[in-house]
């Protein structure tokens, strides 16, 4: 049910006003983040990355936190509520039972799901007196989301872009730029982080780990500036949490409730976005929905990672969360869904996986493309890269319906377009993608903290 042409009443009806935060429901308490000594970090360590209003909600137990009102009316002036579709020529192209539904959130102007938190951290921060924002992005589509966040609230942005991807989508380079962004590829010699890792390797090809402890550096330097953060943490997921509960609307309207939601998994902000809301109903003993979490095998964290206590950068400037990881030091292969080339996963998100209420899976980055190029000819959108894993699980799933002869309801965020990923889309066409995954991973350099 798209939600083009509903009366601005009703886009309001949909587009929920408040966030939902899904600690006080997990299966257990969520742990900490702690020093390498095993210490507490406590909310004041954070304010000299963080606003406050931020700090409270990452570490609130409220189940619902208001979204201001002014915040709420940028969200609808920006493209809220999103559409949800069904897939229906790709029902039809698979000759499945499964009713596919996929909620699409690459009209927002920026292509993606990040613009979401994005404009709340820009709003909070701006309430706070602050005047300049650090953050990394890997594909760009989180950097183009604070770009243009920092240009609605008057803030100035600096973006460290995973080099990696700063070389492969130069457009999305140049979105940031537009919206005023200053963009530097990562690592880089603006930080003593990014110096330390050229001297050793001037042809490193960056990660989301090296761009955050540039990022957080380059904050702590200056008085004027925050960190801003694109995925992983509570805040930022709970802010995600206007797609899912948008979706339980739109599918309510049909007499729809899924059977299985999908997403693909970076740091987990697109997936929980999704997900949490209709992951509330199954913790409270209301649905035996499945949800499963889409991951690239080349940073398989939650297929092939530990549950353990990690930082969240490569140079240790983070406090530690106990998540899914590969080792901060892990640098993914350069594939081209440089949105989900991460080491760890949300602490949130990894203890729904420990508990065996999220299932994760991993595909390599030639059979995503496939199925993307697939998904684009039958319904017409060319999916992101990252949300084309998303893609790959649906097809598969409703495939299973086929096999098994059950009907079942599907729903999947395709949280953004591949219009700025076409060198992606090239490679794939011309067979030049190379599929890599970790052949060992040796976690015993990290801290040993229970």
């Amino acid at each position: 049910m798209p939600v083009y042409g509903l009366r601005a009443s009703q886009r309001e009806e949909i587009l929920p006003d408040r966030w939902y935060n899904i600690v006080p429901d997990l299966p257990e308490p969520l742990p900490p983040p702690r020093r390498p000594d095993g210490s507490i970090v406590s909310p004041k360590d954070l304010e000299p990355i963080f606003p406050r209003a931020l700090i409270e909600q990452e570490v609130s137990t409220e189940r619902w936190i208001p979204i201001p009102e002014e915040l709420r009316r940028v969200y609808l002036e920006l493209g809220r509520p999103t559409p949800l579709f069904r897939a229906r020529r790709l029902e039809e192209a698979l000759d499945t039972p499964a009713r596919i539904y996929y909620k699409y959130e690459g009209v927002l102007p920026t292509g993606s799901h990040k613009i979401n938190t994005a404009l709340a951290q820009a709003y909070y921060n701006r309430l706070e007196g602050v005047r300049r924002l650090t953050t990394e992005t890997g594909a760009g589509q989180w950097g183009s989301a604070l770009a243009l966040a920092g240009a609605v609230f008057g803030l100035k942005v600096r973006v460290y872009m995973v080099r990696v991807s700063y070389e492969q989508k130069p457009y999305r380079r140049i979105v940031m730029q537009v919206y005023g962004a200053e963009v530097v590829p990562s690592p880089s010699p603006y930080t003593e982080a990014g110096r330390r890792i050229l001297e050793q390797d001037p042809d490193n090809p960056g990660s989301l780990g090296i761009a955050i402890s540039e990022a957080i550096e380059d904050a702590l330097k200056h008085e004027d500036t925050k960190y801003s953060l694109g995925s992983v943490l509570n805040h930022v997921l709970l802010h995600q949490t206007v797609i899912g509960q948008e979706a339980k609307r739109q599918l309510e309207e049909l007499g729809e409730y899924p059977d299985v939601v999908i997403g693909a998994v970076g740091g987990g902000s697109n997936y929980a976005g999704l997900a949490y809301p209709f992951v509330a109903d199954r913790l409270a003993g209301k649905t035996e929905t499945r949800f499963i979490a889409v991951e690239p095998r080349a940073a398989p964290s939650m297929t092939r990672g530990e549950y353990r206590y990690d930082y969240g950068d490569v140079a240790g400037l983070t406090p530690l969360l106990k998540m899914h990881t590969l080792g901060h030091r892990y640098i993914p292969p350069p594939i081209h869904a440089g949105g989900l080339r991460y080491h760890g996963v949300a602490p949130t998100l990894s203890m729904l996986v420990k508990h065996g209420i999220v299932e994760p899976v991993a595909y390599s980055q030639t059979e995503v493309f496939k199925a993307a190029v697939e998904f684009a000819r039958i319904e017409g959108i060319i999916p992101a890269p990252e949300s084309a894993h998303a893609v790959k699980a649906a097809i598969d799933e409703a495939l299973r319906a086929k096999k098994e002869g059950e009907p079942r309801v599907i729903l999947f965020n395709l949280s953004g377009h591949g219009l700025l990923d076409l060198k992606g889309y090239q490679d794939f066409l011309e067979g030049k993608l190379v599929d890599a995954e970790p052949e060992r991973l040796d976690l015993s350099y990290l801290p040993k903290i229970e």
